[in-house]
């Protein structure tokens, strides 16, 4: 009995193991994976600028000419969940560098096509690459800061250099063509890819975990597929409408193979998109956010393009000049503004601020008129989106890897950028169709009924950000404990 009452030793706790110390280089490898980001988008809006001399020399048709951006936007979105897994198998570091290898060479044969069809396989390949270095890009920064407030940092500025790249290429694509010819819209990513590689030898070794098993295969299919065709549908709404049995079958057959799609990964020994990243509510909340953001930004790119040199009359690389206000307020916002707002008020007040706010933004556009003046009136809209898009973005995409295990964090950045691809295409595909058909049935000059058309247009990205903050505030709600629990556990306090 005396042996039974003696006091039992409380179990041994093991030590908690020391979180792994930052490297010394990890700002370096952020100089260059951000320089990668910039890259990849910078080469979705370059070409623009460049399409009517392009289109001459090539000899292409009207109705081919989308082809130039529909290529490669339909193989970088199409390819991401599979270039997410190949990431989280092979290595991010060996993939990242691998997609820089094929970027350059893929750019170099675009930038020398001799014929239309070659630059659309050119341009299709580019895509494809650009899959492996977005999905690579994102998972190395959120594994390479092990700090939370590193992270926090180090995403804003990756973020936002992103975000740049899809303004600056209008700049850019504006010299290349004006000084040297549109070919060097294309050929100048090989050095900037070159020094990209160059600056990957002296990055971190990514010591993450990698993924057992092999790749789910028929996943890989019914989901690249599903959102290949997806992106092609909507793409090809801006040239037949989305009343055409081609879009409404496109859009309907790549709708069949996501669901599909999600079916399979329910039951697959290792899924290609393990269905605990989409289950949680939260991480809802972040692909809704990021959609929508993405659509509206891609809208304010179309409707800022036209409305500079079609209405206000404004040459190509003066309006590329007009789009540098959304890069530098995006890149102060996110991270001046954004990292110390962050960590105080979360990611749920952030992207619902910044939906809203962005969507002021958008208001904003649509009281213009013929003669308002680019100081007085587009700059403080321009000024109002990019406020809350750096905001945003900076809580998306931290939230869209923050509490995913490392082994899959190449997955759950190819997810987001997935999202905001196909809400990108749709939304500038939703965005060309109503501008074109309300201009086309609007009595007046072509530059009044241009900008009528616009100014209806934009309501519709403006509409779903204000949706998008509804259901972001709501999703991203934290879970309450039952009221028994919480009385149990105020009876059970100190």
């Amino acid at each position: 009995m005396a042996e039974s009452a003696r006091p039992t030793s409380p179990p041994r706790i093991p030590a908690q193991q020391p979180s792994p110390l930052p490297h010394p280089r990890r700002w370096w490898a952020l100089c260059v994976l951000g320089l990668a980001q910039l890259m990849i988008l910078l080469d979705s809006t370059i070409v623009s600028v460049a399409m009517p001399s392009l289109q001459a020399e090539l000899r292409m048709a009207d109705g081919d000419r989308p082809w130039v951006v529909t290529s490669y936007t339909v193989a970088f979105g199409g390819l991401l969940l599979l270039a997410g897994r190949i990431a989280d198998h092979a290595g991010r570091t060996r993939v990242f560098v691998s997609g820089l290898v094929g970027f350059a060479v893929a750019s170099a044969a675009a930038g020398a096509s001799p014929t239309a069809q070659a630059l659309f396989a050119a341009r299709a390949v580019q895509g494809a690459f650009a899959a492996l270095l977005a999905a690579s890009a994102l998972a190395l920064v959120a594994t390479s800061f092990p700090d939370p407030g590193e992270r926090r940092r180090a995403i804003a500025v990756f973020g936002a250099l992103g975000g740049a790249g899809a303004s600056l290429g209008v700049v850019l694509g504006g010299l290349l063509t004006q000084g040297f010819g549109w070919r060097w819209c294309l050929l100048v990513n090989v050095p900037i890819a070159l020094v990209a590689l160059l600056g990957a030898a002296w990055m971190p070794r990514d010591r993450s975990p990698r993924v057992d098993g092999r790749i789910d295969v028929s996943g890989a299919v019914l989901g690249c597929g599903g959102l290949t065709v997806l992106v092609y549908g909507c793409s090809r709404a801006e040239a037949d409408g989305w009343a055409a049995p081609s879009v409404l079958g496109a859009l309907l057959g790549g709708a069949a193979l996501l669901v599909a799609f999600g079916v399979r990964q329910t039951r697959a020994a290792v899924p290609l998109l393990p269905p605990t990243l989409v289950r949680d509510r939260g991480r809802v909340a972040v692909l809704l956010a990021g959609g929508a953001l993405m659509m509206s930004q891609l809208s304010v790119s179309l409707f800022l393009t036209y409305y500079l040199q079609t209405v206000l009359g404004w040459s190509a690389l003066a309006a590329g000049l007009g789009f540098l206000p959304i890069s530098v307020v995006t890149t102060a916002t996110a991270t001046q503004l954004g990292t110390r707002l962050l960590p105080r008020f979360g990611p749920r007040v952030m992207m619902t601020a910044g939906l809203c706010i962005s969507a002021c933004g958008l208001f904003q556009l649509t009281l213009l008129g013929p003669d308002s003046a680019y100081p007085t009136s587009v700059l403080p809209a321009l000024a109002t989106f990019s406020v809350g898009l750096g905001g945003s973005f900076l809580a998306i995409m931290n939230a869209a890897t923050s509490g995913v295990p490392a082994q899959d964090a190449g997955i759950a950045s190819a997810v987001v950028n997935s999202v905001q691809q196909v809400g990108g295409s749709i939304g500038s595909a939703v965005f060309n169709t109503v501008a074109a058909s309300v201009a086309a049935a609007f009595h007046g000059s072509t530059r009044a009924a241009t900008l009528h058309g616009f100014t209806v247009a934009v309501r519709y990205p403006l509409g779903v950000l204000l949706l998008a903050a509804v259901a972001t505030a709501t999703l991203a709600r934290p879970q309450r404990r039952a009221p028994d629990a919480v009385r149990a556990g105020e009876r059970m306090g100190p």
